[in-house]
């Protein structure tokens, strides 16, 4: 039997850097920045959500609806970038706490159309402020024209299908 002492990956002896540290600095490939800075918006979005009860694809869920009456639930799902699956479960937690309500399409009988009830115009509400309140805090350090530039570039990067 070997009992030699295990042998420690280079992996697990090197220091992970920090945001904006080694291939997670400005040397590093676009694509992981991008994705590095939004996991970072993401959690202090989700922070600045939690005393509501609200987590950030809920948010999404009912700005959604309120935005696009008459949304399906699948629609919902590709405005809000969630699978139907999710939305689905959404939909139901938030009619399960009375935040929604569905009743019968007036001509397809199948079809369902879900609003947000009293009390979740309510929620809604105080959840954009707190969504404004993150988005002032994005601006923190950049101009009104760079903040153009941005918003150009990253709805160039959503355009793209090929």
């Amino acid at each position: 039997m070997n009992r030699s002492k295990p042998q420690t990956s280079f992996a697990s002896a090197a220091r992970i850097p920090e945001a904006g540290e080694g291939k997670r600095g400005e040397g590093g490939h676009l694509a992981y920045l991008l994705r590095q800075a939004a996991g970072a918006v993401r959690l202090r979005f989700e922070r600045n959500l939690a005393d509501l009860g609200v987590t950030p694809p809920q948010f999404l869920v009912l700005t959604m609806l309120d935005s696009y009456p008459g949304a399906s639930g699948a629609d919902v799902a590709r405005l809000a970038l969630l699978t139907p699956q999710t939305v689905h479960g959404i939909i139901t937690n938030l009619e399960r706490d009375g935040l929604i309500a569905r009743s019968a399409h007036p001509v397809h009988g199948r079809v369902q159309v879900i609003t947000l009830t009293k009390m979740g115009r309510t929620l809604l509400s105080r959840c954009k402020q707190r969504a404004a309140k993150s988005d002032s805090e994005l601006k923190i350090g950049i101009s009104q024209a760079d903040e153009a530039v941005i918003r150009r570039w990253l709805v160039s990067l959503a355009k793209r299908t090929d």
